[in-house]
């Protein structure tokens, strides 16, 4: 039950990826990772295209898409078998996380402020009560 060149087990791949194999699998049982080949014994044996995949669904998740997303860009290549139509859905998603990551981090920087002036405001009572 050896593999051939170009194709790893699920532990060859998981280490190949950084993943775990536990992922890869949900991965799989969830269609983002399309059915795999199996080896007499049901043995899954992946690709390098399986490998490919996997490290483009980290960097999404990476950059904040959720796997309801991830879905959607992945129905709508199946459907397509292009990359036509999922650029321009992934920059519209990828917008989106931008627009909610720019509140974000105005938020963060008027709680940075608010901390800032209440530390001082703190120094300044331990000042007084010296």
């Amino acid at each position: 039950m050896a593999t051939t060149v170009g194709e790893y087990r699920i532990g060859e791949l998981a280490s190949r990826v950084g993943m775990t194999e536990r992922t890869i699998r949900y991965y799989e049982e969830l269609g983002l990772l399309e059915s795999v080949k199996r080896l007499e014994g049901g043995v899954r044996v992946y690709t390098d295209d399986d490998v490919r995949r996997l490290k483009y669904i980290k960097k999404l998740k990476t950059l904040g898409l959720s796997l309801q997303e991830m879905l959607e860009l992945e129905n709508l290549y199946r459907r397509h078998r292009s990359n036509r139509s999922v650029l321009p859905r992934l920059m519209e998603l990828l917008d989106a996380h931008l627009a909610t990551l720019d509140g974000r981090m105005d938020e963060l920087r008027g709680l940075r402020d608010e901390i800032r002036s209440y530390r001082e405001h703190v120094a300044q009572r331990v000042k007084e009560d010296a």
